[in-house]
């Protein structure tokens, strides 16, 4: 059931008007949320960079981890740097949509019926264990992220422009998991793995845990709608013809790949080259380069490329091999 106390609150998040930010603007932003999320998440710069890809590219995480790798502090982070508001849904088999999305609730004063929000009218929402979900729940939280909208009693209500979900699913167990389908998967456009710190980053979590909580919490770094505004400036990049039938090419290779038995949708190339875009802006160009396709590759094809075999990574390393790289 959702964890925050705040479910009846029939309040929805602010609509942001969104502004043209200069190259300066935007990298004193991406530099300040880079520092906030690798001083939370020590030693892992990695997914900092393709979590801020995704984010820019308002795409949706699946995390694919162990429990207690710190994917919960992150996403608080995350919320707290882009002033963003965070809410959090703990799947399990009894969690109704209705838990997830809102309700309409008859007032026993009025007679009438007044509408209250879920936890999905948010910015940052984290699905735990999303695997634990019942399938109606879960396509209930699927329609509200490939739309940014959700529908109750026939009525179609607005989420936040930058609505964004943060989801997790453990690997290793399986008893009373609801596996998610092909079909939903490709919903997000990356699936992360944090993985374990290296010893000096342990070192300091255990030092900094024994005085103080407050280096878990990132500061807020963007003013009111300026999340929004870099969003759209990612469309700003520009995608040069080499490097779009570099991205078909690659598409057409993971269909052709007999390690897959499904290849790469029509919609997951249209999101891999928007956060190779992302990508290319957090490197500080206003073009994307093969490298940033490269890049981001690994993240944005394992989440949607089934594999026959247990060997996705190596498979997908073997179709960046098979295609030429475009000289610019």
């Amino acid at each position: 059931m959702p964890t925050n106390n705040n479910l009846l609150e029939t309040t929805p998040p602010s609509e942001k008007t969104p502004a043209i930010l200069s190259s300066t603007q935007i990298q004193t932003y991406l530099s300040g949320l880079r520092k906030e999320l690798n001083r939370v998440l020590l030693g892992k710069a990695d997914v900092v960079e393709h979590l801020l890809a995704c984010v820019l590219a308002r795409g949706h995480v699946l995390f694919d981890d162990l429990p207690g790798l710190g994917k919960t502090t992150l996403a608080k982070a995350l919320a707290n740097a882009v002033g963003g508001r965070f809410m959090r849904v703990q799947c399990t088999p009894d969690l109704l949509p209705s838990d997830v999305t809102g309700f309409n609730i008859l007032n026993q004063k009025t007679r009438d019926f007044e509408f209250r929000f879920g936890p999905v009218f948010a910015d940052i929402l984290l699905a735990d264990e999303i695997n634990r979900a019942t399938p109606r729940t879960q396509s209930a939280l699927f329609e509200a992220m490939a739309e940014r909208q959700v529908t109750i009693d026939g009525e179609a209500r607005k989420l936040s422009e930058t609505f964004l979900v943060l989801a997790t699913q453990n690997p290793v167990e399986s008893v009373g998991a609801y596996p998610l389908p092909e079909a939903q998967l490709d919903r997000f456009a990356m699936k992360l793995k944090i993985g374990y710190p290296d010893r000096k980053s342990e070192l300091e979590l255990l030092s900094r845990s024994a005085f103080t909580t407050k280096e878990t919490e990132a500061n807020e770094v963007l003013p009111n709608g300026t999340l929004l505004q870099l969003q759209q400036s990612v469309a700003n990049v520009a995608v040069e013809q080499p490097v779009r039938e570099y991205l078909v090419d690659l598409a057409e290779s993971t269909r052709n790949n007999r390690s897959f038995s499904l290849g790469l949708s029509p919609r997951g190339l249209l999101q891999w080259q928007r956060v190779a875009q992302a990508h290319a802006m957090l490197a500080g160009r206003d073009f994307v380069m093969p490298e940033d396709v490269q890049s981001v590759a690994t993240p944005v094809l394992s989440v949607r490329l089934a594999g026959i075999s247990a060997g996705v990574d190596k498979a997908i390393d073997a179709v960046l091999n098979s295609v030429p790289v475009p000289m610019l």
